[in-house]
């Protein structure tokens, strides 16, 4: 059996001793991704903002690990409001997929909170 893999996103970390994604032969699954900037000034207090910064940590994990956006299977968002978090989640999504017979799968979850968080997402990819 493969060895797992830690793969760290560069621009993003987890303050718990977890890394950005983990794999196992040609499987990759991400720990949960926020909003916060690439380069650790914060995270953007707005919706729109938050969600390019999350895409921006995905394109990077996949390259991290050897891959594209190309081999992802399937992604979870979690959002503050589903409704909003939808409508402003297609945008990043369709430039990130632009093929709409060759998207992952996606789910959108809302979930409450009162942090600064409005975005965050988990992903599953099948590298080569």
């Amino acid at each position: 059996m493969p060895k797992r893999q830690s793969i760290e996103i560069p621009g993003f970390a987890h303050s718990n001793p977890i890394p950005g994604a983990s794999r196992i032969g040609n499987l990759m699954m991400s720990s949960v991704i926020g909003g916060r900037n690439p380069d650790g000034s914060g995270m953007p207090a707005d919706l729109a903002g938050q969600i390019a910064n999350v895409f921006t940590h995905i394109a990077s994990a996949m390259q991290a690990a050897g891959g594209s956006p190309d081999n992802i299977l399937r992604i979870t968002f979690y959002v503050r409001d589903a409704t909003e978090g939808r409508a402003a989640l297609n945008g990043e999504w369709v430039k990130m997929f632009p093929d709409a017979a060759s998207r992952p799968a996606r789910h959108t979850i809302a979930v409450p909170g009162d942090g600064p968080g409005l975005v965050s997402c988990e992903f599953v990819a099948v590298l080569d």
